[in-house]
C-alpha cells in the first residue's frame, strides 16, 4: 500500500484570504530563457538516447546560465552592441556499451547545441542566434553511483535520484488565472498581431480583498515603433486587452498598469532591440523564476527545485512537482466540495517513483463537505496517478508539459 494520507489543510482557501500576490516570468524574461533552452536540451537528449539506445540515459541540463549583453535601442530599430551569452551546464552520459559489446560514441554537445538554437529561434524571433546571442556547451560526464541509481537496466519503475519533494496546488484562484491566462495570451494570438510587444513579459498580481491590480512590464522592440506616442499608444493596447482579459475572469475590481516605470516626459521608456531585457543588463538562471505551474505564488508552498533540465526519468525535482500539480488538478475535477487542495510528494533516494516516502494531500472543503466525505475518492485517484508516474516521462519527452 502506498503511504497516501489525506488531511484538512490548516488555513483559509487562498481565495478567501485578504491579500494574494502572483507573478509570472512570461518566456522571455532572462530566467525563462534559461528554463526554456535547459529544457529544450532535456528533451533534444532524452530522444538522442531513445533513438541511438532505446531509453533514456543519466542527464542534467538544469544549471544553464545567461550573461546579459549590451544594445542601443533606437525608434525604427536600433542594434545589439554587445551579444547576450548563454551557457548550458550540467552532466550527460557521452559513452554507452551496448549488449553486444559495441561502444557508442553521443553527440550530447551537438545536440544540445542544436536543441537551444532551435528553441531561441522558435521562441524569440527578433533575436539573431549566433550574433545577438550566443550560446556555448559544457556537459561533464554523470556521477557514477547516480547512473547506477538511475536505473539503466531497464527497470519498470526507476529508482528516485535524490531525496527530495514536489509541490502541486489546484483550482487556481481567479488571481493566478488572469496572470497566467495574460502573459500566455500577450506572447500568444496578441503577439502576433502586435509584433511591437515583445517576448519579456512580467505579470504580477496583487489582490487585497476585492480588488485585483495588474502590474504588467512589456518590452516593446524598437523596430514597429517609431515615436513616444506610437510606444504609448502600444502600452494603452496591453492595458486595455489585459483588463479585458481578466474581467472575463473575475466579477472583482481590476485595475492595470503598464510598464510603471516608464517617464514619457524625459522619455525614458522600456523600449528594446530584441523584445528582452537580456539584451541590457539582466542575467538569468535556469530555476530563479515560474514554479512548475508556471506561476509563483508566495501564498501558497512552494519547491525550490528548477524543474526545467533535469531528467524526465528519476528525477524528483521533475517528475513530483510535475506529478503532483497534475494530481492536484485531477483530484479537483473529479471530487465535488474542494475549494483549496495542495499535494505534496516527497521521495527517498533509491525508492521506486511510484513509492513515495509520502503523498500528502490537505484540502479546504466547502461548508457542507468533511474531509471525511472525500477522503476515498482523493486516495484512489492519487495511488492511480501514482501508479502511472512514468506516463510523466512521455509526456514530458513529447513536450505534452510545460515545466515553467
Amino acid at each position: 500500500m502506498r503511504n497516501i494520507q489525506v488531511s484538512e489543510l490548516d488555513r483559509r482557501a487562498v481565495e478567501d484570504q485578504e491579500v494574494e500576490i502572483v507573478e509570472r516570468k512570461g518566456i522571455g524574461h532572462p530566467d525563462s530563457i534559461c528554463d526554456g533552452i535547459a529544457e529544450a536540451v532535456s528533451r533534444g537528449l532524452s530522444q538522442l538516447y531513445l533513438d541511438r539506445v532505446g531509453h533514456v540515459l543519466h542527464y542534467n541540463t538544469d544549471e544553464t546560465q545567461l550573461v546579459a549583453g549590451n544594445a542601443a535601442p533606437s525608434y525604427g530599430g536600433g542594434e545589439v552592441v554587445d551579444p547576450i551569452y548563454v551557457l548550458i551546464v550540467g552532466r550527460a552520459t557521452k559513452e554507452y556499451e551496448t549488449d553486444d559489446g559495441r561502444e557508442l560514441t553521443l553527440p550530447v554537445g551537438r545536440v544540445a547545441l542544436e536543441s537551444a538554437r532551435a528553441y531561441l529561434r522558435e521562441a524569440l524571433p527578433e533575436l539573431e542566434v549566433g550574433t545577438d546571442i550566443v550560446v556555448d556547451v559544457k556537459l561533464g560526464e554523470g556521477s557514477g553511483d547516480l547512473q547506477d541509481v538511475f536505473g539503466e537496466d531497464g527497470a519498470q519503475v526507476p529508482m528516485a535520484n535524490d531525496t527530495s519533494f514536489g509541490v502541486g496546488h489546484a483550482p487556481l484562484t481567479e488571481t493566478e488565472r488572469i496572470v497566467l491566462e495574460a502573459e500566455r495570451e500577450l506572447n500568444g494570438a496578441y503577439g502576433a498581431d502586435h509584433p511591437e510587444i515583445g517576448q519579456d513579459i512580467k505579470i504580477m498580481g496583487k489582490r487585497e480583498g476585492d480588488t485585483i491590480d495588474i502590474t504588467v512590464a512589456a518590452a516593446m522592440v524598437d523596430a514597429y515603433i517609431d515615436d513616444i506616442d506610437e510606444y504609448r499608444e502600444a502600452t494603452e493596447r496591453v492595458e486595455a486587452f489585459v483588463t479585458g482579459l481578466a474581467e472575463e475572469h473575475t466579477d472583482r475590481e481590476v485595475h492595470v498598469e503598464v510598464n510603471t516605470a516608464d517617464d514619457l516626459e524625459e522619455g525614458s521608456i522600456y523600449l528594446t532591440t530584441t523584445g528582452t531585457s537580456a539584451e541590457q543588463g539582466d542575467d538569468g538562471s535556469v530555476g530563479r523564476g515560474n514554479r512548475a505551474n508556471g506561476l509563483i505564488t508566495p501564498n501558497r508552498p512552494m519547491s525550490m527545485e528548477a524543474t526545467s533540465g533535469k531528467n524526465p526519468v528519476n528525477h524528483i525535482g521533475k517528475i513530483y512537482n510535475l506529478l503532483s500539480t497534475d494530481i492536484a488538478e485531477a483530484v479537483v475535477e473529479e471530487v465535488d466540495g474542494i475549494r483549496d487542495l495542495q499535494v505534496r510528494l516527497l521521495s527517498q533516494i533509491g525508492r521506486p517513483i511510484d513509492q513515495p516516502h509520502v503523498a500528502d494531500a490537505q484540502v479546504v472543503t466547502e461548508e457542507s463537505v468533511a474531509v471525511a466525505d472525500i477522503e476515498e475518492e482523493a486516495t484512489a485517484i492519487i495511488d492511480e496517478r501514482l501508479a502511472n508516474v512514468t506516463d510523466v516521462t512521455r509526456r514530458v519527452i513529447d513536450g505534452e508539459i510545460t515545466t515553467f
